[in-house]
């Protein structure tokens, strides 16, 4: 473990303003809001905002203020934050994030989860929280990994780096897939997890062995698929051409970054009640200034290949203990498709909040794990 300190050199930071003076803006369809991605009038504005009022130097000092640590694991450097719980009894628990979001994703919800006495919640309710990022995220090494190859690093991380026998693991998105692969791939290690999407139709099924809420779900995600999964075909086969694009322009990569944003936050008139401009800002700003947009959207082809090829731990149902909390924005994913999917101790139908459920509803997220994971002791 090497402690971490994010300090941006100054030229990059030039670098970007002149790239944002410069944008080239396409033409805009009239009146498109959010009907042909994302709204230019909405794109303008955080533009604007980030290059008139937005200081990163603000946002790495108060980043900087979580306890942050670098280390190798199997020839992988592995960025993550690291903060103990204020229990003699804080049980460990490692938070995944997914795409397009970070290890920011979780920031608001540290303290209510380390010192949940402060924050409504029981002394003994406190974690010691573990928040990596991602192989190909962030601060992690530009190695882009599947699932079950990210979960055998985090299983290092937690046994062999930070010494604790068992451990619980959450997380969202992605941080779903990787927290079902760490509950096959070490059962014994893993107490519960909780997550908040359970998997989705991989095209294999019998539909008609199915219940009818189930089936009703799987029509949602082909009209869904065809309407909205434009992103996940493209990042799965053909990531490198959409990745030079994206790297070389911030416009370009907060465009593609905010439309996820608003889609899977149940699409809202107003993104600004869901997440201010500078929330959006840093967690973009973490993709540009580390340039891991390329490797984190690879992803998608390293997951695609080994699903095919030699199948994932990951889509296997998972028999450890596990809490389902369904937050506004996510695919409605009934009972029937969830006890398919885990072994569920808990599901939870929450009605604030979004795909971002710790970014947009930290208090609701956090009171969801506190509430699962400490009903398993």
């Amino acid at each position: 473990m090497t402690p971490f300190k994010i300090e941006v050199p100054q030229e990059v930071l030039n670098d970007l303003s002149v790239r944002l003076q410069q944008t080239r803006w396409t033409d805009e369809p009239e009146n498109a809001g959010w009907n042909y991605g994302t709204n230019p009038t909405y794109l303008r504005e955080l533009v604007d905002h980030w290059q008139h009022k937005y200081d990163w130097r603000t946002q790495e000092t108060y980043l900087n203020k979580f306890p942050q640590f670098k280390s190798e694991i199997d020839g992988i450097t592995v960025h993550f934050i690291y903060v103990k719980g204020k229990s003699k009894n804080a049980k460990p628990l490692i938070l995944t994030h997914g795409w397009p979001d970070s290890f920011y994703r979780f920031h608001k919800v540290i303290p209510m989860l380390t010192d949940p006495e402060s924050h409504g919640g029981n002394a003994e309710e406190a974690f010691d929280i573990v928040i990596p990022s991602i192989p190909g995220f962030g601060f992690s090494d530009k190695v882009p990994q599947n699932s079950d190859q990210t979960a055998r690093l985090w299983a290092k991380l937690m046994t062999e780096v930070l010494g604790y026998q068992t451990f619980l693991a959450a997380g969202g998105d992605v941080g779903s897939t990787i927290s079902k692969s760490l509950a096959n791939q070490y059962p014994s290690q893993v107490s519960a997890i909780h997550i908040t999407d359970v998997g989705y139709p991989n095209g294999q099924e019998d539909w008609s062995t199915m219940s009818a809420p189930e089936q009703e779900f799987g029509r949602f995600i082909q009209q869904w698929f065809f309407a909205e999964g434009a992103f996940n075909l493209i990042q799965t086969t053909k990531p490198q051409t959409l990745g030079y694009g994206l790297n070389d322009s911030p416009v370009g990569l907060a465009s593609w970054i905010i439309e996820k944003f608003h889609g899977w936050s149940g699409k809202p008139e107003n993104l600004d009640d869901y997440y201010s401009k500078d929330e959006l800002i840093t967690n973009i700003m973490i993709y540009w200034i580390t340039q891991t947009i390329n490797t984190s959207i690879c992803m998608y082809a390293e997951e695609g290949r080994a699903a095919w090829s030699v199948g994932l731990k990951s889509a296997m149902k998972v028999e450890v203990p596990t809490g389902v909390s369904l937050f506004p924005g996510e695919a409605p994913f009934p009972i029937e498709w969830v006890n398919r999917k885990v072994n569920v101790q808990r599901f939870n139908v929450i009605e604030k909040g979004s795909h971002f459920a710790a970014l947009s509803a930290p208090a609701l997220y956090a009171k969801e794990l506190r509430d699962f994971f400490h009903s398993k002791s």
